[in-house]
C-alpha cells in the first residue's frame, strides 16, 4: 500500500471517529438529557426529595438509616429495613449479603435483629415481618412493607406525643400500590413517611 493510500485511509478513519464521537457521544447524550429534563425532570435528576426547608434530604429511590451516631434506632422515626451495602445504604457499594439461607452467620443476624425489633416495638418475635430483619438484594431499598410500618406506629406515636390513630392514618396514606396494579407488593417509602411525620409533628407543635 502506498504512502498516499495509507494517509487517505488514516484520514478517513479519523474523520469517521470524530463524526461518531459528535453524533453518539455528544448529540445523542444531549438529546436524551433534554428529553429527560423536559418529560421527567424529577427522575432525570435522581428523584431527589426535599425537606420543609427546601434542602435536599435524600432520594426516593435510595434508602437511608434513621439512627444515632452509635447506630441505635431513633425512636421518633420509622426504621428502614437492614442494609448490606457497605456500612449501610452506601450507594457506592450496592449489594446484598450474598449469604445463603442456611448460612449460620445470616441465621444468627436475623435472630438477633428479630429479638431487638420485638423488644423495641413491644411485640412478640412472631409478629416481626421478614423485611424488618433481612436486607434487600441491592442493599438500597427505600421501602418497607405496610406490616412493618404498622408495627412501628405505637413506638413512634409515643415518642412524638401524637395519637397512634393519627400516625396510623399517616401510614395508610403513605402505602404505595403494586406497580401496574399487580407487580410486586404494596410498600411504604420510609424517607417520605418520616418527612410527613415531621410535618405532622410541626403542625401540632
Amino acid at each position: 500500500m502506498s504512502l498516499r493510500s495509507s494517509t487517505r485511509t488514516a484520514l478517513v478513519s479519523v474523520r469517521t471517529l470524530l463524526l461518531f464521537t459528535l453524533v453518539l457521544g455528544v448529540g445523542y447524550t444531549g438529546v436524551i438529557t433534554a428529553v429527560g429534563q423536559l418529560a421527567l425532570p424529577a427522575q432525570a435528576d435522581g428523584s431527589l426529595v426535599t425537606g420543609a426547608d427546601g434542602r435536599v434530604v435524600g432520594s426516593s429511590l435510595i434508602g437511608q438509616s434513621f439512627t444515632d451516631a452509635d447506630g441505635a434506632a431513633l425512636p421518633q422515626y420509622f426504621q428502614s429495613r437492614p442494609s448490606a451495602a457497605g456500612d449501610g445504604y452506601d450507594g457506592a457499594s450496592s449489594s446484598g449479603s450474598n449469604l445463603g439461607p442456611e448460612n449460620a452467620d445470616l441465621i444468627a443476624s436475623i435472630a438477633e435483629r428479630k429479638t431487638e425489633i420485638a423488644q423495641r416495638e413491644g411485640v412478640s418475635e412472631s409478629e416481626v415481618p421478614a423485611d424488618a430483619v433481612t436486607a434487600s438484594a441491592s442493599g438500597l431499598d427505600p421501602h418497607i412493607s405496610p406490616a412493618y410500618a404498622r408495627l412501628q406506629v405505637n413506638r413512634v406515636a409515643e415518642s412524638r406525643g401524637i395519637p397512634a390513630s393519627e400516625v396510623e392514618q399517616l401510614v395508610r396514606a403513605s402505602i404505595q400500590s403494586r406497580d401496574l396494579g399487580y407487580l410486586g407488593e404494596e410498600s411504604v417509602n420510609v424517607l417520605q413517611l418520616n418527612l410527613e411525620l415531621d410535618q405532622l409533628a410541626a403542625r401540632k407543635g
